[in-house]
């Protein structure tokens, strides 16, 4: 943790992380600060840049987004320039809601949230006619167990 984040603040964004939708009067209660005290604290953190914005969790399956598939991708080309062109055609596709470079057998994973194969197979067509990849496998949620999970403070 950095040196600059204290308990009280781990509170803060413990709280934040369980209900991002905390008034700040509700937030002081929570950590056991005043309403002055609680928002000196969300401005540093903000200021700061610990805090991205605020978001909710949507129950995808309430919205037909049954279909979780995590996609393992291996290329030939490592160049800054192929990377560049990759990860711009990347987040063109909604439907990708978690992509990151790896180490390992491949060299990036994406998580993609979509209705089902057909949607998932749109998905994969538009993925592969945007750059060159030497192998695409794909993985099929069966149960999610946990999802989302609020960071380890």
């Amino acid at each position: 943790m950095s040196q600059n984040i204290d308990h009280i603040d781990l509170s803060i964004l413990r709280a934040l992380q369980r209900d991002a939708s905390l008034s700040q009067r509700e937030l002081a209660e929570v950590v056991g600060l005043s309403q002055n005290a609680c928002w000196r604290r969300l401005k540093a953190l903000n200021d700061k840049n610990v805090l991205k914005g605020a978001s909710m969790r949507v129950d995808r399956a309430k919205l037909g987004l049954d279909l979780v598939v995590f996609v393992m991708l291996r290329t030939r080309h490592h160049s800054a320039e192929w990377l560049d062109t990759f990860r711009r055609h990347v987040l063109t596709i909604p439907e990708v809601v978690d992509f990151h470079r790896i180490g390992g057998d491949y060299d990036y994973q994406l998580k993609v949230v979509t209705q089902d194969m057909a949607s998932y197979d749109r998905v994969y067509q538009r993925l592969i006619s945007g750059v060159e990849l030497d192998s695409v496998t794909s993985y099929f949620a069966m149960e999610t167990i946990a999802e989302a999970r609020p960071l380890p403070l």
